[in-house]
């Protein structure tokens, strides 16, 4: 990728990002209620509507939308994502507590889904395995049917209630992973899979791989030197869209289990009408998904000498 296209693919990037927190700012402003009479508005605190106006002119929700819109746009840039109504704490706080524990169960989950995706694609490939080769390509259809919430709950229900393999409550740092990620990892790989399959079938059928196995190479020389390079393209686009999916993954995910992270804080920001952390949660997931794509363009140069340009 020349740098003149680095830089208008990070340019297109930067708008994508700005019309996402245009078009969530909005939406969020226009729900018939907010996080103040959520928080505030109830009865049995006794406030009048005079205290509630108070706390709204404090907050600067008061304010004229677009106001509050540049206000709030100038505060994301400056990393000031405003305070949440239901706690009273900076929203940048609460991203930086519960963010780390998101990423750990975002990387686990995608590390172990491409490894299961490239050991079911090559066994459900090579040549000669019969009735195996033949369940390991049903497999990915079975397994994208499964719903993410009724699979946690089966991992749970079996693995910690059951045999009590894993604790589910207070599990260590590892131990907290293991559950969770095997929940996000099954709706992951199983697409992944589908792809590569797809993809290793239509570079079997190339000539060079003809060649290289008519001068005595081995099915597995083959696949991981030959045809998994070639195959990778159209499995990596998918693992860059797959990503975008692990923040609704990790809010039923880390509900479920009972597990920090920006998906149980979403679920709570749902609840409470916070409308200054689900902007924040929305705008962080939009930034990572955009990374994301951009990372994978980048390394399809890499992979592919066919698309690698000299930068003049």
């Amino acid at each position: 990728m020349t740098s003149s296209a680095l830089a208008r693919r990070i340019g297109q990037s930067i708008l994508v990002l700005f019309i996402t927190f245009t078009v969530a700012f909005f939406l969020l402003s226009a729900l018939p209620s907010d996080g103040v009479m959520a928080r505030y508005g109830a009865p049995a605190l006794g406030l009048s509507q005079a205290e509630i106006a108070g706390i709204r002119e404090e907050m600067g929700i008061d304010k004229p939308i677009l106001v509050q819109f540049i206000t709030t746009l100038g505060g994301f840039l400056t990393g000031n994502f405003g305070t949440s109504v239901q706690t009273g704490t900076a929203v940048s706080t609460m991203v930086a507590e519960n963010l780390p524990h998101t990423l750990a169960l975002a990387t686990t989950s995608v590390g172990l889904a491409v490894i299961i995706a490239l050991i079911v694609a090559y066994l459900a490939t090579v040549p000669g395995l019969g009735f195996i080769g033949t369940f390991f390509r049903s497999l990915p259809s079975l397994l994208v049917s499964l719903p993410g919430f009724w699979l946690a709950i089966l991992l749970l229900q079996f693995f910690s209630f059951r045999l009590g393999w894993v604790s589910a409550i207070n599990p260590g740092a590892i131990e907290g992973l293991i559950l969770p990620t095997l929940t996000l990892v099954v709706p992951m790989a199983a697409p992944l899979i589908q792809v590569l399959i797809r993809s290793i079938d239509e570079v079997n059928q190339l000539s060079f791989v003809q060649v290289v196995r008519a001068k005595g190479a081995s099915e597995a020389w083959i696949f991981w030197r030959n045809v998994l390079r070639n195959a990778i393209l159209p499995a990596l686009t998918m693992l860059g869209l797959l990503f975008g999916e692990l923040v609704g993954g990790a809010v039923v995910t880390e509900t479920v289990f009972g597990r920090a992270g920006l998906g149980n804080m979403t679920v709570q920001a749902v609840s409470n009408r916070d409308t200054p952390v689900l902007l924040a949660v929305v705008v962080i997931a939009a930034t990572a998904y955009i990374i994301i794509n951009l990372i994978v363009d980048l390394l399809y140069p890499v992979l592919d000498v066919r698309l690698r340009r000299k930068v003049k």
